[in-house]
């Protein structure tokens, strides 16, 4: 039965191996995370992620009890591997779960590190042509999926039933405190959220396209409120330089908490395939999302209708993996790593001006008339 493939009784200490470092990354995992706790509310779940991810696993902790901090490992890259501090690592955490999750990826390297946290059971995905841990609790990893149902078809086959599709993100009166506080100005007048940034800078659209179609939302009455991390300063002032009419820029004085405030309120976002996007799809605030070298078919938000993936198919380019631009030859086999499997997938190149802007005043459209 799938119900025997989390163990018998039912595990009560519960690993969740993700160490990712982008905010969409984990909040593609939310759907699956609750359907973890619903159907095990007992259990004391962690997450073994970056000290990051705290901020995260205390906004979630109705689904996550707790963050161990992933120590590295050899093929992990979001951690530089220290082979003389794993030993301890692994000798302290013996004994201390019943089931071992691996959610960070096709598991050509995590694999490996969830089977030595030495779990009862250990679960999660593998890719056919390499190693499996065990038939009973590892399936083929699915590469065709939207990452959010990635994560769901791997509660599934465990025999967890899956509680609703949609993303989250708590919103405290504290975060809203914090948003008065960066922007003091605020009013209950329209705005647009506009983030021109994002981790990899493949996946930027250009700044001044930005600014344009700042400047056409700006004439119909929305005030551009732009976004961004303190690294990305230099990128949102790149816009306010290209626009003619006058924006607010946020960009490094808002927390996350603050900015999902921000983005909750907001008429619109309009930005790259990036961690806010995911943000706005569990606000659900309308957003256009401009796709450039990653892959709509796994990162767009389900709701095709309240947020718009933009961009120019381009078929010639066959492989869909994220961590290089190579394409002949391609042999990647890093966690998330898709190129094995899916050949011919086309790949998408920055959409225009006209592309986003008419998908953003489509959005603005419905929103006055619904």
């Amino acid at each position: 039965m799938a119900q025997d493939r989390i163990g018998s009784p039912p595990p009560e200490r519960i690993a969740v191996v993700r160490a990712l470092r982008g905010l969409g990354d984990m909040l593609c995992t939310v759907p699956a995370l609750r359907a973890l706790r619903a159907s095990l509310p007992r259990a004391r779940i962690t997450l073994v992620g970056l000290p990051a991810a705290r901020v995260l696993q205390e906004r979630f902790a109705h689904y996550l009890d707790d963050l161990l901090e992933f120590p590295g490992f050899p093929g992990i890259p979001e951690v530089a591997a220290d082979p003389a501090r794993l030993p301890e690592f692994f000798a302290n955490v013996q004994g201390r779960f019943d089931l071992a999750l691996q959610m960070h990826g096709s598991g050509t390297h995590s694999n490996p590190f969830t089977i030595l946290l030495g779990a009862r059971d250990a679960a999660g995905f593998y890719l056919p042509s390499l190693w499996c841990p065990d038939p009973d609790r590892f399936t083929a990893y699915p590469a065709h999926l939207n990452e959010v149902r990635r994560w769901l078809a791997l509660m599934e086959f465990l025999g967890i039933p899956p509680a609703g599709e949609s993303l989250e993100f708590p919103v405290t009166a504290a975060d809203e405190e914090r948003l008065g506080s960066a922007w003091p100005e605020r009013r209950d007048g329209r705005y647009v959220c506009v983030h021109p940034g994002a981790t990899d800078r493949e996946r930027m659209w250009p700044t001044e396209r930005f600014a344009a179609v700042a400047d056409a939302l700006a004439a119909e009455g929305l005030v551009p409120v732009l976004t961004g991390t303190e690294g990305e300063k230099e990128i949102t002032a790149a816009v306010v330089r290209s626009m003619r009419s006058k924006a607010v820029d946020l960009a490094g004085r808002t927390d996350l908490g603050a900015l999902a405030a921000l983005v909750r309120d907001a008429e619109l976002v309009v930005c790259n395939d990036t961690g806010v996007s995911h943000l706005a799809a569990a606000l659900s605030t309308p957003s256009v999302i401009i796709f450039s070298a990653s892959d709509p078919e796994r990162w767009a938000p389900l709701d095709l209708e309240l947020h718009r993936a933009v961009g120019e198919v381009m078929p010639e380019r066959a492989n869909s993996c994220r961590h290089t631009a190579d394409v002949d030859g391609h042999r990647c086999l890093r966690d998330g790593c898709s190129s094995l499997m899916i050949e011919g997938r086309a790949s998408w190149s920055p959409a225009g001006i006209d592309e986003a802007l008419g998908q953003a005043r489509e959005l603005l459209g419905a929103a006055r008339t619904g």
